[in-house]
């Protein structure tokens, strides 16, 4: 498909957080950014976790043997170094770029506490690469660490996968804190995009009951603006999509008429929509402050 610029030059960050591991982050920020990918955006997907789920679930199963991974790029971003910043980057057949990551980026986290301005590494390294791209998908680690900080100073937007369960629901209050520490002190341009539900089974009672405790606690955007969204379309529980991961494939590749490829089209379509609207609010803003 021919690449389509929505944003006129306006690339727009997306961050996949939830300090809480395996609940869909890596398959979220595959599918989120394949599916992008295939409604004609240029997207870079960046691995931030130094397991490296997200690299060897595109494909690169020996992500500790790549040359250039993020904490590559990060490495010269602290230490002030020159660096190639479309170095690294690997092509995925189904459209998207990769930034890797591999075990190297826990001993960068380490150096980053004592290095300056640690918490804009990213943020500058992602100023040099992001301008060839409509997006870019941060999927970070399953901590509220430095790179998750740096994820948020970076990002325009934040996407929370979470299991339909009562303690990872308990567990939000102190991301949605710390994402709001993060919008007061260091990103006020900052936002959430929404919650969405993942590994899903809407027919069981915890997961209906899940659900409305995030509607109570989170608002309804429909009467507030100032709530948090649900995503409307759960991501189901499907053991084709840890096929799909375990294939270095999207489940829109693997499984296309499934039920998660139909909930994960959802998300794209909703998250294409709303960064047009983005995009046009960007411009209009840069517009009033060239005018002052």
């Amino acid at each position: 498909m021919a690449h389509k610029d929505y944003h006129n030059g306006d690339c727009l960050v997306y961050a996949c957080v939830n300090q809480k591991g395996g609940v869909g982050k890596s398959v979220t920020s595959t599918n989120l950014g394949i599916g992008l990918a295939r409604r004609g955006q240029k997207v870079l997907i960046v691995d931030l976790d130094s397991q490296a789920s997200q690299t060897v679930s595109l494909g690169w199963t020996q992500p500790d043997e790549l040359p250039v991974t993020i904490a590559t790029q990060l490495g010269s971003v602290i230490e002030n170094k020159p660096f190639d910043p479309t170095s690294g980057i690997l092509h995925h057949a189904e459209g998207v770029d990769l930034m890797p990551s591999s075990i190297e980026l826990s001993g960068l986290e380490m150096r980053m506490v004592n290095a300056m301005s640690r918490e804009f590494a990213l943020r500058s390294y992602l100023s040099e690469v992001k301008r060839n791209y409509d997006t870019v998908v941060l999927d970070c680690p399953p901590t509220l660490g430095m790179m998750t900080i740096n994820a948020l100073a970076a990002a325009d937007r934040v996407i929370v996968p979470v299991q339909p369960e009562y303690l990872s629901v308990i567990g939000m209050t102190q991301l949605f804190d710390t994402v709001s520490l993060v919008k007061k002190q260091i990103n006020p341009g900052l936002k959430v995009e929404g919650v969405l539900l993942t590994l899903a089974n809407m027919r069981t009672n915890l997961a209906k009951n899940t659900l409305e405790i995030l509607k109570q606690a989170y608002g309804d955007p429909s009467r507030d603006s100032s709530s948090i969204r649900i995503f409307p379309n759960p991501i189901p529980y499907s053991t084709k999509v840890k096929e799909a991961s375990a294939s270095g494939k999207s489940v829109f590749a693997y499984e296309p008429h499934g039920r998660a490829a139909y909930a994960y089209e959802q998300l794209v379509k909703e998250v294409e929509r709303n960064g047009r609207q983005i995009g046009t609010d960007l411009r209009h803003a840069k517009k009033v402050e060239l005018s002052r």
